[in-house]
């Protein structure tokens, strides 16, 4: 990747609905070699989808946490495939330590996370973290 690819992805990353003629104006390229470059950076698997990003408590689901597993065997979360289709569960992640996985969840209310709870009790020990704010969403990839 050279400058220019990184100057696409920051703008990708800011705005992907940007057009590749307005990609073009921004990195100072013609559209066809804007077009050519993100072609290539989807294709090379650096870019791997365009996504809008979502306020998770203005689309009613302001109970955000982080949910540790401990479950190991058969019976775990990461080998069961309808965990990640629960529409709690936001993100699961596979780590190293005392657990197996963090899941980060939004749910509706109190109640509907307690919910959550007990569901994912009978794969082991649930340990969760709520989230207060969000000083940080999100952060963009750069070089270096």
């Amino acid at each position: 990747m050279d400058e220019t690819d990184w100057a696409l992805l920051a703008e990708l990353q800011a705005n992907s609905r940007l057009s590749f003629s307005e990609l073009s104006r921004r990195v100072h390229l013609s559209p066809p070699a804007v077009a050519e470059r993100v072609r290539r950076l989807e294709e090379s698997g650096i870019i791997t989808g365009y996504h809008a990003q979502v306020d998770l408590a203005k689309a009613g689901k302001p109970v955000i946490a982080f949910i540790r597993m401990s479950c190991y065997g058969s019976h775990c979360v990461l080998r069961d495939p309808e965990v990640p289709t629960w529409s709690e569960v936001q993100e699961i992640h596979r780590i190293t330590g005392d657990a197996c996985s963090i899941l980060k969840v939004a749910a509706a209310s109190m109640p509907a996370f307690e919910q959550l709870i007990d569901r994912l009790a009978p794969y082991g020990k649930p340990s969760s973290t709520m989230v207060l704010s969000t000083p940080l969403a999100r952060r963009p990839v750069t070089p270096g």
